[in-house]
């Protein structure tokens, strides 16, 4: 099994559309006998420089494994292909990741800290 962490950055004006476009490529995977071990939503945020005009965009996080490398290929052409992703990365990692990502720790804590 390969394991790898995808980051995309999908265009703020598909926001509402988030849910389907997940979906997409969640099916995606599993359709290839791949699992997916975690995705996470990080919202809306602000981009460090802008891209393609654009200030802000909707990160989303997967971690995944797939049994073939051919499947890695297709899911890149997937990504290069829909129009409302702007950015993507795929890391190949040696393991799957457990738990949350460290976005989202630091958002919990600040979450924690203003109830107090």
């Amino acid at each position: 099994m390969y394991h790898y962490e995808l980051v995309f950055m999908v265009h703020p004006d598909y926001s509402s559309k988030i849910s389907k476009i997940l979906d997409k490529y969640e099916k995606f995977i599993l359709t290839n006998n791949g699992k997916i071990h975690r995705k996470e939503d990080w919202n809306r945020r602000q981009l460090a420089y802008s891209i393609n005009n654009l200030k802000k965009a909707h990160y989303i996080l997967m971690n995944f494994e797939i049994k073939e490398k051919n499947t890695i290929l297709k899911i890149k052409k997937m990504l290069k292909m829909d129009s409302c992703i702007i950015r993507n990365i795929i890391i190949k990692n040696k393991k799957f990741t457990k738990g949350i990502s460290p976005i989202l720790k630091i958002k919990e804590e600040k979450k924690e800290q203003n109830t107090t």
